[in-house]
């Protein structure tokens, strides 16, 4: 995938490139304590305006395009010249229809009426790097023939990302192939950082738009967004406008934690009554019934929108209600699918995203491990901290599961113990039967294919 990365790197020196227009306009039960540290539960994500034009420091070569604005007949011709800094430059002359290219491009129609000059000479120069020629030939065609040349998924990319630079919209097929590329190949974003940083705004709501993208919650989601917009619009009003129109509708807040969604209340690069909005409506999601819940995400399924669709989160969501008083508590609810359950046979584990108690982060973790003293497999539940540190918190916890026939939760374990972060307390075999009969089709533990799980953790004075 050798496009991604060189338009991506072009994308850097775009900003500091410019548009020459003179005479020509220059053209990215027993309690069992365990060494089970969670990985990090968020991926790591932490400028200048927009321009025109983008280069490659390793490869100088340039190429002009000439436009004339009356003629449908294209031609080109090659000549060699010298750029201001002495290095060669190819150029190529096409004769097309300014009409045409005005009508699908704000850039083209900005291009062609800059003034009474160029309309007097009725031709135009747009500067490019060498390996973005072969992209705007085919967006050309595109934009006059509604065909391309060359579809496979990188020359797809490469369109893409030269509609995006020449402000081109209105190619829906095209964008969707580019699109889909572009999600798979950035599903999981904390492996591609900089260069998902360095996509244009396409690539980026391409990336945010799949279901499939893989990162620790959608509080990661929101961050990564956040750092995209404050690298790529600096200024304050051109980043609120970009988050409002373009970028907001892809961060899935319901699907985000209260303590995050208490930081966009609170953040500027928001308008106040649109960060009030979306945080009103994910609480409100939260606030709805489970049967409700399902109703509205099966309601979404065949929409473009997908704000209440749970991507595929290498952390499980969990629900949590939290009392100050008269203790520090939190109660917190976790449900796995019986798949997901089968998948951790025979020694897989699998984390919840992190909740917060007395200030400190803590998670669940569900694992399939042998029950040491009848040597078969079991179903184990585990509580851990996330930070390991000299603050010791002394925690009274309980585990609950809903169970058939009454459906109700049905305590399955009580403990204490004293955290200082780095270990994980809880129980191996939590239902006191081996794995088969955990996992059977009768089992008494999954509702509709659902195991409930709840974990009521209490501060000791």
């Amino acid at each position: 995938m050798a496009a991604s990365p060189g338009w991506a790197r072009n994308r850097k020196r775009r900003r500091n490139d410019h548009l020459n227009m003179a005479n020509d306009v220059a053209m990215q039960r027993e309690e069992q304590i365990l060494n089970c540290s969670m990985p990090d539960m968020e991926d790591g994500y932490g400028n200048q305006e927009e321009e025109i034009v983008a280069m490659i420091e390793e490869l100088p070569a340039v190429v002009e395009m000439a436009t004339n604005q009356v003629d449908d007949e294209v031609t080109q011709t090659n000549e060699m010249s010298s750029s201001m800094d002495c290095s060669p430059v190819q150029v190529k002359t096409i004769h097309i229809s300014s009409p045409i290219l005005a009508a699908k491009s704000p850039f083209f129609y900005k291009l062609f009426s800059n003034g009474v000059k160029e309309s007097e000479q009725r031709h135009v120069t747009i500067r490019i790097h060498a390996s973005e020629e072969a992209a705007l030939m085919d967006l050309l065609n595109f934009m006059y023939c509604n065909s391309l040349p060359r579809t496979s998924p990188s020359d797809l990319l490469d369109v893409l990302m030269a509609a995006d630079k020449f402000e081109v919209a209105s190619f829906q097929p095209l964008t969707d192939a580019a699109k889909k590329f572009l999600a798979a190949r950035f599903k999981d974003i904390s492996k591609f950082q900089e260069e998902v940083l360095n996509l244009p705004l396409a690539g980026i709501e391409a990336v945010l738009s799949s279901d499939n993208l893989q990162v620790a919650s959608e509080d990661a989601v929101y961050d990564f967004v956040l750092k995209w917009a404050r690298t790529h619009y600096p200024k304050m009003e051109e980043r609120r406008e970009i988050l409002s129109t373009r970028l907001l509708r892809f961060i899935r807040f319901p699907c985000m934690s209260c303590r995050k969604l208490k930081k966009v209340l609170g953040c500027n690069d928001f308008d106040p009554e649109i960060a009030s909005k979306v945080v009103l409506d994910a609480l409100f999601f939260k606030a709805e019934a489970p049967y409700r819940q399902r109703s509205l995400v099966a309601e979404e399924a065949n929409t473009s929108s997908r704000r209440f669709v749970e991507r595929a989160y290498k952390y499980r969501p969990v629900k949590v209600v939290e009392f100050e008083l008269p203790r520090p508590q939190c109660i917190v609810y976790l449900d796995l699918t019986q798949g997901e359950c089968a998948q951790l046979f025979p020694a897989g584990r699998v984390y919840s995203q992190a909740f917060h108690l007395g200030g400190q982060g803590f998670f669940l973790s569900a694992h399939c491990n042998m029950d040491q003293q009848s040597s078969f497999h079991c179903f184990g539940l585990f509580l851990g901290m996330q930070e390991k540190g000299s603050v010791a918190f002394a925690v009274d916890y309980e585990f609950a599961s809903r169970t058939k026939p009454s459906e109700e939760f049905v305590s399955k374990y009580k403990g204490n113990y004293t955290f200082t972060g780095g270990k994980a307390v809880g129980y191996r075999n939590l239902f006191s039967v081996p794995w088969s009969a955990f996992m059977d089709d009768d089992s008494p533990y999954f509702i509709d294919g659902i195991l409930h799980l709840r974990a009521e953790l209490t501060i000791k004075q």
